[in-house]
C-alpha cells in the first residue's frame, strides 16, 4: 500500500509537467529557435550579392549603432504615431464598451456583433478600403472641403492623420473587448451604493467604474501599442516618404536589400524599446488585477 501511495504521489508531481510540455515544445520551436537565430543574424555581416547574400556571425555589434543612428526618426515616429492611436482608441471605446456593458440590455450581443463584424475582412483588404474612401477625389474629401474643414487643395490621403487613422480603425477592437470584459464584470451594486452615498454619476466613474476597469484598460492599451508599433501595412498604403514607420524599414531591409543583420537588429531595437515601455506602463499602473 505504501508503495502504491509513493506512486502516486510521483505521479501527481509529474503530471502538471507533461500537461504543460506540448506547450513548451511549441514555445521552443517556434519562439525560442526562430529568437536566437535572429539575435545571432543581428551580431553577423552580410556578404555575396543581392541576390545570393550570405552572413558571417562574427559578434558585430555596429549593426544596433546603425539602427539607432539611421533610423532614429522612424523609430520615434511609430511610437508617436502608435501612442496617439492608443489614447483615441481608448476615448472612443471606453463609452462604447460601457454602453454594452450597462446599457445595451437585450441587444447587448446584437452590438458586439455589430462591432466585431468588419474585422471578419482580411486586414489589408480594410485597409485598402480606407485608401478609397480617404481618396482625393473622394467624398470625404469632397465633404471636408465643401464645409470648409479642409482648403482646397487639402487631403487627407499620404498624411500622418491617414495613417494614425488606419491604426485607430484596424486595431480598435482589441481595445473594445477588453474593455468590454472588465467593465462587465464590475457588481452593479457596488453603483447603487455609490449612488446612496450621494455620488454624482462623474464621481461614480471616477471612483468605481474607472479603477474597477483598469485591467481591461491595461490590456486593450497593451494591445493595441505593441502591434500598432510594429505596423507596416497602414504606413505602406495610407502614407507617404514622410510617414514610414520602422515596421516599413525592417520589411524593405529583409524583403528588397536583404540586409538580413541590419533589419534583424531593428527588430531587436524595437522589442527593447517596447519591452522597456510595455514594463513602465504596466509598473505605473499596477497589474496584480490583471487576469
Amino acid at each position: 500500500m505504501a508503495g502504491i501511495a509513493s506512486s502516486s504521489r510521483q505521479r501527481s508531481k509529474i503530471a502538471p509537467y507533461l500537461m504543460i510540455l506540448p506547450a513548451l515544445v511549441y514555445l521552443g520551436i517556434f519562439f525560442v529557435v526562430p529568437f536566437v537565430s535572429l539575435a545571432r543574424t543581428s551580431l553577423s555581416t552580410s556578404g555575396g550579392s543581392v541576390y545570393l547574400p550570405t552572413l558571417t556571425f562574427n559578434w558585430h555589434f555596429g549593426n544596433y549603432v546603425d539602427a539607432f543612428s539611421h533610423y532614429r526618426d522612424q523609430i520615434v515616429r511609430s511610437f508617436g504615431y502608435s501612442l496617439v492611436a492608443t489614447i483615441v482608441c481608448l476615448v472612443l471605446a471606453y463609452p462604447l464598451a460601457y454602453v454594452i456593458a450597462f446599457k445595451a440590455g437585450r441587444y447587448k450581443n446584437l452590438i458586439l456583433g455589430l462591432v466585431i463584424v468588419p474585422f471578419f475582412v482580411t486586414f489589408l483588404i480594410r485597409t485598402i478600403a480606407w485608401k478609397t474612401i480617404l481618396a482625393d477625389d473622394g467624398l470625404v474629401v469632397n465633404g471636408l472641403n465643401a464645409i470648409g474643414l479642409l482648403p482646397s487643395e487639402g487631403r487627407l490621403l499620404s498624411t500622418s492623420w491617414a495613417v494614425i487613422g488606419g491604426l485607430i480603425y484596424n486595431w480598435i477592437i482589441f481595445m473594445i473587448l477588453p474593455l468590454y470584459v472588465s467593465l462587465e464584470k464590475i457588481d452593479p451594486r457596488l453603483l447603487e451604493a455609490s449612488r446612496d452615498l450621494y455620488a454624482t454619476n462623474a464621481r461614480s466613474l471616477a471612483k468605481v467604474i474607472l479603477p474597477l476597469s483598469m485591467p481591461g484598460v491595461l490590456a486593450g492599451s497593451m494591445l493595441v501599442f505593441i502591434p500598432a508599433v510594429g505596423d507596416f501595412i497602414n504606413a505602406d498604403y495610407l502614407g507617404s516618404t514622410q510617414t514610414t514607420m520602422i515596421g516599413n524599414v525592417i520589411q524593405k531591409q529583409f524583403l528588397v536589400v536583404k540586409d538580413y543583420p541590419g533589419a534583424a537588429a531593428l527588430s531587436f531595437v524595437l522589442m527593447a524599446l517596447i519591452l522597456v515601455g510595455v514594463l513602465s506602463y504596466t509598473r505605473a499602473l499596477g497589474t496584480e488585477d490583471l487576469v
